[in-house]
């Protein structure tokens, strides 16, 4: 299935065939009350994670489920992280633009 994702390390979205079932899937029911984790799936080439909500999962290349031990703190981290990058390097392309 064609699956719209954020790719950080090409700083863009794509879509990817990525099939989602209960063998590669876990779901988080408190990640239905904000801005939890909702998934994370393993894939080929890495691990999806998903916020709840509108987002699209993003896609961290080399990690599993296993390795992050299926915790959400540590996937909801890893998102965390990806965010304040982003907005560091638009904080730093506001400032060259002045």
């Amino acid at each position: 299935m064609g699956m719209t994702i954020y790719n950080p390390q090409k700083g863009r979205r794509e879509i990817m065939d990525i099939a989602i079932d209960k063998a590669n899937t876990t779901y988080f029911d408190d990640g239905l009350d904000g801005n939890g984790v909702y998934l994370m799936a393993d894939i080929d080439i890495g691990l999806l994670i998903q916020e709840n909500g509108y987002s699209n999962p993003i896609l961290f290349y080399g990690l599993t489920r296993a390795k992050i031990n299926h915790n959400p703190q540590a996937a909801k981290t890893l998102l965390n992280n990806i965010h304040s990058v982003a907005e560091d390097a638009y904080f730093l392309f506001c400032l060259q633009d002045n």
